[in-house]
Formats: structure tokens, sequence, C-alpha cells
């Protein structure tokens, strides 16, 4: 083993350690499940995106270590239940790669991004009998909407439900969306409250259906104009 390999497995092998010592030893840690655990992987999930957006490397580091714990958590819980290991997550996830990279490890040619992408949805579709109850039937419905969106767009274009719009009728389709909200009847108005409630839900679909095709991530696009409008205001924010 070269000696960067052995540093990885002693380093890997020292945060298995500390996650078992953790689990016996410290009254928190012993009364997590999965469900309890889940909601910090997910926020820790949303950090170590905003590390790499901000292009912070220390931080990406910091925090994809504290993603690297989490995995190593859920995976001593599975353990626990004589269900799984550590060692299980990571061989399950080799061969899934294996698999899904025929274009790597197999005779399959793929020259451009795009097809790898499509051999991926494809071969995602026949694996294991997923999505035999249906197109959509294992995609979480307690993602965030925007990401939920994007999943249900990407799951019905690549299962040839949905022929996806170009650039310019995507962008066209936002605009659309812009005029129903804009003909909807007025707030002040009780009676159209439905049409307008539905009237921005299609324009928010359209507006993730845009960020699809431009290659950005509505969830991350959207928290950082939240934040940008945040800095503008405080900016300006009289203070007592």
């Amino acid at each position: 083993m070269s000696s960067e390999g052995g540093d990885l497995a002693r380093a890997l092998v020292a945060l298995d350690e500390i996650t078992r010592r953790l689990r016996a030893e410290c009254p928190w840690d012993r009364e997590q499940d999965e469900r309890t655990i889940v909601p910090h992987t997910v926020e820790e999930a949303y950090e170590l995106a905003e590390a790499a957006h901000s292009r912070d490397d220390a931080k990406l580091l910091d925090e994809l270590g504290d993603v690297l714990f989490q995995v190593y958590f859920l995976s001593l819980l599975l353990e626990e239940r004589g269900q799984g290991s550590l060692a299980a997550v990571a061989d399950h996830c080799r061969r899934k790669l294996i698999r899904r990279h025929p274009h790597v490890f197999g005779d399959v040619e793929a020259e451009d991004a795009e097809t790898v992408r499509r051999n991926w949805d494809e071969i995602k579709r026949t694996e294991e009998g997923r999505g035999a109850a249906g197109l959509f039937s294992d995609v979480p419905e307690n993602l965030p909407s925007t990401l939920y969106a994007r999943k249900l767009l990407r799951r019905a274009s690549s299962g040839g439900a949905y022929d996806e719009p170009d650039r310019a009728a995507l962008a066209a389709s936002v605009r659309a969306a812009c005029r129903r909200v804009e003909e909807a009847p007025a707030p002040g108005q009780a009676a159209g409250r439905e049409e307008r409630f539905e009237a921005v839900g299609e324009l928010l679909l359209a507006a993730v259906a845009l960020a699809r095709e431009e290659g950005v991530d509505p969830e991350l696009a959207l928290r950082r104009a939240a934040d940008a409008f945040r800095k503008r205001t405080e900016r300006t924010e009289v203070k007592p």
C-alpha cells in the first residue's frame, strides 16, 4: 500500500473508532436513530453545497468532514440492526458506480457528458425493478420544492414522458406564466385566491425548468439571490 493509501486507511479507521466511541459513551449520540440524525445530515449537505459554491476550500474541507461523519454514523446504525455496515455501504456504492459507468468499466462509447447522463438515466430505469411502480415512484416527496420539481422534470424527460423544450421555449414559458400571474384577480379579491395560487405555482415550475436548461441548481441560486437581497437591505437599514 502506498504512503498516501496508508494515511487514508489510518484516518478512516480512526474516524470509525471515534464514531463507535461516541455512540457508546455520549448520551446524546446513544439516543439517536436514523430519523433524528437525517435532519442533521440534510443541514450538513446544504452547508457543504454553500462551501462549494463560495469556493472556500478551507470551509469545504470542514464541511466534507461533517458529511463524512454522517455517513459513518448512519452506517453504524445499520450495523447495529444487522442490516449493513460501512464496508457494505462502500462496496454497494463501488458496484453501483461500475454498473452505471459502462463507458469506463465496459465497452460502451460515450464521448461527451450528455451521452453519459442519458446512459446513466437509462441504466437507473432498468436497475432492480426501479420505476416498476411508476415513473416517479421513488422520488422523495420531502425534497425542497425546487429540487422536487427539478427531479420530476428530469425523470419525466429521461423517461420519454416529457419532451423538454429548448432554452427559448422555456424562457417563453416563464414570460407566459408571468402574464398569467398579472391577469389573475388582484390579491384583495378573495374569489381569485386559487387562481393566483396556481398561477404563481406555474411560474415557479417554469423557472425551475429554465434553471435545468441553464445548468443551474434552483435551490442554491434562489438562496444566493435571497442572501444578496438580505445584504443589500442590511446596508440600507436604518439602525436604531
